[in-house]
């Protein structure tokens, strides 16, 4: 068994210490290192080689949104993937950490099994798009952000290169759906779908599925609902 190498990074030690016995307590887990601020984090993910970072993002000094586009930005640290953990879950730092590289993000009231289950998500490559609140928040404030509707002509131009079933399968990953459920949309087997994925991921240079969540939105493929 393979076992997942996890970084806690808050400036509570009450909570990392929660965390921690939360994570150890896994067989295929195991805490590596605990940081107090971003700048730590960002260290402690080289020296200890972390595969998912528990990154808080509200911290004293370098903060976690700031600390996540360094890991993002780091090759020597494309493996690491960063779940954001928030006590606000409506937060446009969220959103600012996913477009800087996170995987995804939870709240800090979610329940245990959640937590865990998105660090094993995380570590497997996969976006954290569970709950589905996440997918909302992202286009509410896409909706909200940026200057011509949130549509950015640099990722508009990048989906020339997708062919038209990496454009179908990219609306749906947009729209939360796991690959077996793309697959029975598109009468087409789970291996394909991950295979659109892979190559759409790679054409688009995201690091995930939640990146190319953010893709799709701010490529305007993808347009936000007004509830």
């Amino acid at each position: 068994m393979t076992t997942i190498r996890v970084l806690l990074a808050d400036d509570q030690a009450l909570l990392r210490s929660a965390f921690r016995v939360l994570v150890d307590s896994e067989p295929d887990m195991e805490v590596v290192g605990e940081a107090s601020d971003g700048a730590e984090a960002v260290r402690l993910a080289k020296e200890q080689r972390a595969d998912v970072v528990l990154m808080d993002i509200r911290m004293p000094g370098t903060d976690g949104l700031a600390a996540t586009r360094m890991i993002s930005a780091d090759p020597t640290l494309a493996h690491v993937r960063v779940v954001i953990l928030t006590t606000f879950e409506v937060d446009d730092y969220v959103v600012q950490s996913l477009r800087a590289g996170a995987s995804g993000f939870l709240g800090k009231g979610s329940e245990p099994d959640e937590l865990l289950s998105a660090i094993r998500i995380a570590a497997g490559g996969e976006a954290l798009l569970s709950p589905a609140a996440t997918k909302g928040l992202i286009a509410r404030f896409l909706a909200q952000g940026d200057t011509d509707d949130g549509r950015d002509p640099a990722r508009s131009e990048r989906l020339d290169a997708l062919t038209v079933r990496e454009r179908e399968v990219l609306v749906q990953v947009a729209g939360g759906h796991s690959n077996d459920e793309i697959a029975e949309r598109l009468e087409v087997s789970p291996l394909t779908v991950k295979t659109h994925v892979n190559r759409a991921m790679a054409k688009l240079g995201a690091r995930d599925r939640a990146q190319l969540v953010v893709i799709a939105y701010e490529s305007g493929l993808v347009r936000p609902r007004v509830e």
